[in-house]
């Protein structure tokens, strides 16, 4: 058995668990959450045959589901590993299970010494490249840590609209989320040019942001800079810090381009902090956390009814709590009614939108799953618990 934080390298494939992404070279897989699951855990027992109960486990954890989910998951993760030269990856075990039967599996642990680390080294893209690496939150409050990963998501965005720029998405940066990481070794791991670093201090009204960004070839500096604001600022703060980001990349930016960065914005601050604030436990997709972010939510928006994103996370909010709290059919209609919204509201925000076409695609697809047999499996399950 592996270690739990490690990364697992087979063949041209990398698996890193905490991230719940599969690249193959420096390009992530369209794979989702489940489908990782399953392969982590194959690659846990390569060469042993993994029963449908264990992967089951692995990759819905207690949660009831549908027989034919686990064949759907493995289809496609098949998929994904046929696309290389390799006559066999994953192997049916006959009314037993699967087993994975590829390239031997090397596992770098990832909290091990920089240099005994064996992370492949990614060639750069012939795009201009950066990854945004966490923000420290200096708040002197833990609860502020919310607000510190939200500055980063929104510059994330603002630097994803440029056409030129080649932008490493938020899972990928935020595994380095509470590491010292020399920034060097994140663009070899990574694959960008330039790292943009940071820290982020709140205090009443004020609100203090450093950033810094690394050329990682050299590891000179190529931009630092302190910026303090008051929190009505703060959706200008970040698309200067976008901004500055662009500029010190490539100055003869076009202003057509610069525009790129900007987004529409909440109206209210208010809104868009309880917004923040329910990010982390709608991630978390655990039923406890989702409740208590759907109140959040619900807040937000009666502050600002055309809020997308609040309304993207509400969707998936009310998706969570239907597969795992009753299948209600309130659950569900919610779901919809969410993510039409922020199709309706949201057509400058690509996080709303992806999260709204998630539920609309599930919540359309998932009930004719549900058997009438699975259904009273489930419920007979319920109350044995």
């Amino acid at each position: 058995m592996m270690i739990g934080s490690d990364i697992y390298q087979f063949g041209p494939f990398r698996l890193d668990p905490a991230a719940g992404i599969l690249y193959r070279g420096d390009e992530p897989t369209m794979l989702g959450r489940h489908a990782v699951a399953l392969m982590r855990r194959l690659l846990d027992n390569a060469g042993t045959p993994v029963s449908k109960d264990a992967l089951v486990e692995a990759g819905w954890g207690e949660l009831a589901v549908a027989d034919n989910n686990l064949t759907v998951q493995i289809a496609a993760l098949r998929r994904v590993l046929a696309k290389e030269d390799a006559k066999r990856w994953v192997e049916t075990i006959p009314r037993n299970g699967y087993r994975y039967v590829g390239p031997a599996v090397v596992a770098n642990v990832r909290d091990a010494p920089i240099a005994y680390r064996a992370a492949p080294v990614l060639a750069l893209p012939e795009k201009h490249s950066v990854a945004v690496l966490p923000f420290s939150n200096l708040s002197g409050d833990p609860e502020q840590e919310y607000f510190a990963d939200g500055m980063v998501d929104y510059i994330i965005t603002g630097l994803a609209r440029i056409k030129w720029l080649f932008v490493i998405a938020r899972n990928s940066s935020f595994a380095y989320k509470g590491r010292i990481a020399d920034v060097r070794q994140v663009g070899r791991e990574l694959g960008v040019r330039y790292v943009l670093e940071g820290s982020v201090r709140r205090s009443g009204g004020s609100v203090r942001v450093i950033g810094q960004m690394i050329d990682t070839s050299t590891g000179a500096h190529v931009w630092a800079e302190r910026y303090d604001r008051n929190s009505a600022d703060i959706f200008a703060l970040q698309d200067e810090i976008a901004l500055s980001v662009v500029g010190a990349i490539a100055p003869s930016v076009r202003k057509a381009e610069i525009e790129r960065v900007r987004r529409k914005r909440p109206e209210s601050l208010d809104a868009y902090d309880l917004m923040l604030q329910a990010q982390p436990d709608v991630d978390s997709g655990m039923l406890e956390q989702v409740t208590r972010a759907l109140t959040l939510l619900e807040r937000a928006i009666a502050l600002e009814p055309a809020y997308a994103l609040a309304h993207g996370n509400a969707a998936m909010c009310h998706h969570c709590l239907f597969l795992r709290a009753g299948l209600q059919e309130v659950n569900r209609i919610a779901s919809i009614h969410h993510a039409r919204l922020a199709i309706a509201n949201g057509q400058d925000d690509a996080l709303a939108l992806t999260w709204a076409g998630f539920s609309i695609v599930w919540m359309r697809t998932i009930p004719p799953l549900l058997s009438r047999r699975w259904r009273q499996r489930w419920q007979s399950a319920r109350r044995r618990h």
